[in-house]
């Protein structure tokens, strides 16, 4: 797999540079080896508890994406999912580390607990005030002597990161911490592991499977299930937390993307959470955001933690560090009414078998395309004009009962509307116009022909393609013109004859298609095209 790196070999050191030079002189880095590898604030606070965390890199914008003011005082960064060295985290102590001590924060793995660990040992045997706290969030296996420390590992970093930046002792800074790190529980989901950069990708699962408790080194998760709906995974999920913090009634709840799932379906796993028991007991949210990844793993995980007033000031603080997202108190939606306006005509239903029947035959052809349509727009487009046409139908189909089906000119301008009000991007407006006209057209006493005539012309006029484009028109244009003729049938050929003959163009002058290269349009039906071939062969089948 192709990763953006110069070469496996530099890609922690090289990364840590680029985060030194976006960092506005906030950040500093530790030079002379460069295996020790150090990000620390640019302005040092000796005469505060420095808190020091670090491992192996992977994870970013944990951990050295957390350093800054309220937060980490500096960050100890290994080789990818690898932990640092004993001399790396003993320069990272020595480099923060004044009177007022230092504390480490731990995730529970074996090599950080020996690095980590060791370095604190060495550093008292200096002369330094250290004390360590480990983290053991992860929940996937209920059973285990030593759970991992995952992303309720920033739980700990925040409640640490306050109680040093107000000046707490050492004492009292390890004992917020350790109460955070003891109350943390986080479970992970994901459907794709990671790639390590300048490795190729290991595929263990198949479409449509999701992998529960894994690990953010790419270690395979506890179980292996087929990934259900969002609401029905975060049920999943928050009921394991639930189990694991019982009685807890007031929580923190961090959404952390592990590294490549879309905003959309963050949301999507927020939204779904906060509608559980679990959820509902939520008071402060922290995400959705990457915050410890696992490179390129799409999938996310949830931490909760339980508030004491302590906690729940220490993670409500703000802090000057751009990685980290600002805990906001869950409130109920605010909802606003549709500004008045925007109502459309009221229709008055009628019935017609005929057009009744046409147009359900339409609508279902449409839905059932949907996949087959999609496919062809993945090859020159988005993927999606599949949705898009059975958006439009399943629009109309909602509406069927309420449709003017007896009245030609009314029920074009009723389309006109549901197509433009359920269907986005330029295809439901284009839709909503080729209706538009053609009412208008059937409402001054043209014959249908004639209309979706002025439906189409409209269409050209404001879409600005034309007939050899490579767009949905190059099936439009030839069917509305064999419907001069009143055959359905020759109507539907000749929407097929075009639709195939995109496949065959090569170039594109209006559309999505107009940005590729000829070799990626030859031998591919123009998706639009294919859906109004569809449409009309559904017409002369009715």
């Amino acid at each position: 797999m192709a990763h953006v790196i110069d070469a496996r070999a530099t890609l922690v050191n090289d990364a840590l540079d680029g985060l030194l030079a976006a960092s506005g002189g906030r950040l500093a880095r530790l030079e002379g080896d460069p295996g020790i590898r150090v990000i620390l604030r640019a302005v040092p606070e000796p005469g505060k508890v420095a808190v020091v965390s670090g491992g192996g890199s992977g994870h970013e914008p944990a951990h050295a994406g957390f350093v800054g003011p309220g937060l980490l005082s500096a960050a100890v960064c290994g080789d990818v999912f690898a932990s640092p060295s004993v001399d790396a985290v003993l320069a990272g102590i020595l480099a923060v580390t004044g009177p007022a001590g230092c504390l480490l924060v731990i995730k529970n793995y074996a090599g950080d607990r020996l690095n980590f660990g060791l370095a604190a040992e060495r550093a008292r045997a200096l002369g330094h005030k250290v004390e360590t706290v480990i983290v053991a969030d992860d929940i996937a296996l209920p059973d285990a002597k030593q759970p991992r420390g995952v992303a309720g590992t920033l739980f700990v970093h925040k409640a640490a990161g306050h109680a040093a930046e107000a000046g707490e002792s050492l004492e009292t800074v390890a004992a917020l911490a350790r109460r955070a790190a003891e109350a943390a529980k986080s479970l992970g989901i994901a459907v794709s592991t990671c790639t390590i950069p300048g490795s190729p990708r290991s595929e263990r699962l198949a479409e449509g499977q999701a992998e529960l408790g894994l690990g953010i080194h790419g270690e395979p998760g506890v179980e292996r299930i087929t990934l259900p709906r969002a609401s029905d995974l975060a049920h999943m999920m928050a009921d394991r937390l639930s189990r694991a913090i019982a009685g807890a009634d007031r929580l923190a709840l961090l959404v952390n993307n592990l590294g490549s799932a879309s905003a959309l379906e963050m949301q999507i796993l927020t939204r779904a959470v906060l509608a559980t028991d679990l959820g509902r007991r939520v008071r402060l949210l922290l995400g959705p955001a990457p915050l410890m990844t696992a490179l390129d793993m799409h999938g996310a995980s949830l931490s909760v933690l339980p508030l004491d007033d302590a906690l729940e000031r220490a993670l409500s603080e703000p802090v000057p560090v751009a990685a980290w997202p600002a805990a906001v108190r869950i409130a109920p939606p605010i909802l606003r009414p549709v500004p008045e306006g925007l109502a459309g005509e009221t229709f008055t239903p009628s019935h017609d078998a005929v057009t009744g029947a046409r147009i359900a035959a339409v609508t279902k052809a449409l839905i059932e395309a949907e996949e087959t349509l999609n496919g062809l727009d993945a090859k020159v487009g988005d993927g999606d004009a599949g949705t898009t046409f059975a958006g439009a139908a399943r629009a109309v189909r909602a509406e069927f009962d309420r449709l003017p089906l007896a009245d030609p000119a009314a029920l074009c301008r009723a389309l006109a509307e549901r197509i433009g009000r359920a269907v986005g991007g330029s295809s439901g407006v284009l839709g909503s116009i080729f209706f538009a006209a053609t009412a208008s057209a059937l409402a001054d006493g043209a014959a249908w022909p004639t209309a979706l005539g002025q439906g189409v012309a409209r269409v050209q006029s404001h879409g600005g393609a034309q007939a050899g484009d490579r767009t949905l028109l190059d099936a439009l244009i030839p069917a509305v013109e064999a419907l001069g003729s009143g055959d359905l049938t020759a109507a539907a050929a000749a929407a097929r004859a075009g639709a195939e003959a995109t496949a065959r163009m090569t170039r594109a002058g209006a559309g999505r298609s107009s940005y590729l290269a000829m070799g990626d349009l030859v031998g591919v039906e123009d998706p639009g095209a294919a859906g109004v071939a569809v449409a009309f062969t559904a017409l002369a089948e009715a």
